[in-house]
């Protein structure tokens, strides 16, 4: 029996047979057709019973048994990620100004940006981060341990979200960011959670040193 992450496995529900589902890595859900044809040709060579998807905008490939986890990967030839442990998971992107008309700064290029500089970071907790092109936050910011949205004046960085058993809602950090001072800011909030967090989701961590705590610490006015 493998365990969640083992060979980009997650384990499913028990039934007759252990089932396991992978999820391959789609940097801010950008996908090509060539991926999508690999998908969809491995469901059916492995007669995958259903693909999902996920709410961070990967594609499962559900129902797949043990002895069939490595060949699906073979085929797919797709990097595995990490859907599951204490780290940094696939970062949920909106269209930005790429593609949406609503959109004050560009989500793609930041979300591609951030993804590859933190996708997978090892962290006392697990992390989810959202960016969002406009203050509607498609990437539901409200609810990512850190994330940005775009205004005209530049980011609005918030920390601390979290859509769990105990949901909680973003805190505003900063605002009116330039790209590069968004970029800082979420690099030293990566720092100041793997120094001060103990063993808690971001928001956690707020609510024991307090926000003005860590503005302070960060020297933001």
């Amino acid at each position: 029996m493998l365990k969640d992450g083992e060979k980009g496995v997650i384990r499913q529900r028990s039934g007759e047979k252990e089932t396991y589902a992978i999820a391959p890595h789609i940097p801010c859900g950008i996908v090509t057709p060539d991926q999508l044809r690999k998908l969809a040709d491995t469901a059916q060579k492995y007669d995958v019973p259903a693909l999902k998807i996920t709410s961070a905008a990967r594609i499962a490939l559900i129902g797949i048994t043990e002895e069939q986890v490595e060949g699906v990967w073979e085929d797919l030839g797709m990097d595995p990620g990490h859907a599951t442990g204490l780290c940094v998971r696939s970062i949920k992107v909106c269209p930005g100004i790429t593609y949406c008309r609503l959109a004050q700064q560009d989500s793609l290029k930041m979300g591609m940006e951030l993804d590859e500089a933190y996708h997978g970071m090892v962290l006392p907790s697990k992390m989810k981060i959202g960016v969002s092109g406009c203050k509607i936050q498609c990437a539901e910011n409200c609810i990512k341990d850190i994330s940005l949205y775009g205004t005209k004046e530049g980011w609005t960085m918030m920390i601390g979200g979290n859509g769990s058993a105990r949901p909680r809602l973003a805190d505003i950090l900063a605002e009116e960011l330039s790209f590069e001072d968004a970029r800082a800011m979420v690099a030293a909030m990566m720092t100041y959670y793997k120094t001060y967090s103990k063993r808690e989701r971001m928001g956690r961590m707020i609510e024991r040193i307090g926000l003005d705590t860590i503005k302070s610490d960060l020297k933001i006015n």
